[in-house]
């Protein structure tokens, strides 16, 4: 039983396997870890393109080869990490997107802190632009906390401006939420937890998991010894009005979900979301202005999922 899962989940992500995955096994070339790509019903060459790694990974004298999850469809990306983690039984599962540059010795560091502290679910390592590699990427950045609104923002990163990474956050912190784009996670607590919910599809669902986690008393950690480049950008631009829509929804869901008394603030966020809309109508961005409508109705709908206590 290996150690560690390290786990992509791709979809179509064909040319983002040719760029990134030969140095994730580069780099995780060891007997207890275990590379796995979960393949959410690819219909482009995404697993002969693994195969071909696979290869030339051996050709090269990397021992470490990439299994594969073959997925008949899609499942988005909560449903598709749960039936891959369900898969395993290693110690720990580093969720790891397809689109993400690791460094030499990127996860012991993470895998240490996880062994010699035990009330941590999860870590994550600080995560720079692979565009421009001296700034933090704003999926995750040096560590992400929720505003009193419960607005998602990370150390280094707000709304969509990223600091130069100058050291100033080279210091082990405890966070409210670690990035799904590099997540160090206990297989079991993951599991226990219920795993990402599968009815947000993707967009904040690692978050509502974070929140959960630290619900049941765990902490977790953004550990600045271990650093990786995301690309990012890679499912949905960030003006596209179907992430308008789910990141909407979603952050809805996640507060009904997990926050203690929340609805003095969901009160305020119903006004904010309003305000919000009429913003985009203002500017223009109909499509967007729409999603946000179409995400507060089916937050109302999808909430009766979720009985409170």
């Amino acid at each position: 039983m290996a150690t560690c899962s390290v786990i992509i989940l791709n979809w179509n992500g064909a040319a983002m396997l040719r760029k990134f995955l030969p140095t994730v096994l580069k780099y995780t070339n060891d007997p207890d870890y275990e590379v796995i790509v979960a393949d959410n019903g690819s219909t482009d060459d995404s697993i002969d393109v693994v195969q071909q790694i696979n290869t030339d990974a051996l050709t090269q004298g990397i021992s470490q080869t990439a299994r594969v999850f073959p997925f008949a469809v899609n499942h988005g990306f909560a449903e598709g990490y749960n039936r891959a983690i369900a898969q395993v039984e290693s110690l720990y599962t580093v969720l790891l997107n397809s689109d993400v540059e690791v460094t030499e010795g990127w996860l012991q560091p993470m895998l240490d802190y996880m062994d010699t502290h035990g009330a941590v679910a999860a870590v994550q390592p600080k995560i720079r632009s692979w565009r421009k590699k001296n700034c933090f990427e704003h999926a995750g950045a040096a560590g992400g906390y929720l505003s009193r609104m419960c607005y998602p923002y990370c150390r280094g990163r707000v709304l969509w401006h990223v600091e130069e990474d100058k050291g100033q956050y080279d210091t082990t912190v405890n966070v409210d939420w670690t990035s799904g784009a590099c997540m160090c996670v206990r297989t079991e607590v993951y599991k226990e937890c219920g795993g990402l919910d599968a009815a947000f599809f993707a967009h904040m669902e690692e978050i509502d998991l974070c929140w959960r986690m630290r619900n049941k008393g765990w902490r977790l950690v953004c550990l600045p010894e271990s650093v990786v480049y995301h690309l990012g950008g890679g499912s949905l631009h960030y003006d596209s009005p179907r992430k308008t829509y789910l990141n909407h929804r979603n952050n809805l869901l996640m507060i009904y979900k997990n926050k203690q008394h929340p609805f003095v603030v969901l009160l305020i966020r119903c006004l904010l979301d309003y305000a919000a809309a009429l913003f985009y109508l203002l500017q223009g961005r109909f499509g967007a202005c729409k999603a946000v409508f179409a995400a507060r109705y089916d937050y109302h709908k999808m909430r009766r999922n979720y009985p409170r206590g």
